[in-house]
């Protein structure tokens, strides 16, 4: 019986997000007006496709994109608990559901070598196509009216769960680690047992916050964090239990 670990990658595993990071990669560090102003709300994916596409179209290459990705720091902290983790694969499960992409999340863990501690990565594919441009695609679609269209934590979660539940695997419970808005949707998910653990100063923290003053009903334990390292002690007091 082991706890299932769902982490979030953005600002949560690294301490910065993903795809604005990639931005100084683009001429002068930075991104024409226009294609700022392109984004429209719900719709990120479609958006990043069009950086990626400029990128491409002003020379950037993959090399280059790649060293920029994993010069990104990680959160302070997570490396301590990766590791940790790792030393304690045999209690835990370990899942990322993520809306950064496939590539840059390979990067990152290749990188540093944390592939071997993560069981699955749900995020939104992405590859090199034949003029070396980088292209990305939505993960899902789902009928959530709560998350953007391409994305919906909480359906990616209750489905590996599901059908981990099928392969005879049940969690004794899910610790859910994140820190933005669309980490709000699967928390709503957890059970009694289950423990929503998100960053402190965060989206997600402040949100939990709010629920709770307006006395929303919600299952879960919440625990905030500041770096990794406190994760470790709630998580070694979890495995005494």
């Amino acid at each position: 019986m082991k706890i299932l670990l769902v982490f979030d990658f953005d600002n949560t595993i690294i301490d910065d997000n993903s795809d604005t990071w990639i931005v100084q990669c683009a001429p002068e560090k930075k991104l024409p007006i226009e294609l700022q102003d392109s984004y429209k709300k719900g719709f990120w994916t479609e958006f990043m496709g069009r950086v990626f596409k400029y990128l491409g179209d002003e020379g950037v290459r993959e090399d280059e994109m790649k060293r920029a990705m994993i010069s990104m720091p990680f959160t302070p902290g997570m490396v301590e608990l990766l590791n940790f983790i790792r030393e304690n694969k045999n209690k835990f499960d370990c899942i990322i559901i993520s809306d950064s992409n496939s590539v840059f999340i390979d990067w990152v863990l290749e990188a540093a070598n944390f592939h071997d501690v993560f069981d699955q990565v749900f995020t939104n594919p992405a590859a090199f196509d034949s003029s070396g441009h980088l292209t990305v695609e939505k993960y899902h679609t789902h009928s959530c009216t709560r998350c953007p269209q391409n994305l919906c934590k909480n359906v990616v979660l209750v489905e590996f769960v599901g059908e981990q539940l099928q392969q005879g695997v049940n969690y004794t419970r899910i610790v859910y680690i994140g820190d933005g808005g669309n980490d709000v949707c699967p928390v709503t998910f957890l059970k009694k047992n289950d423990v929503a653990m998100p960053r402190k100063g965060y989206a997600l923290q402040k949100t939990l916050y709010r629920m709770c003053q307006n006395l929303e009903p919600m299952e879960s334990s919440v625990v905030s964090w500041s770096s990794g390292v406190e994760i470790i002690s709630y998580l070694q007091f979890l495995i005494k239990e």
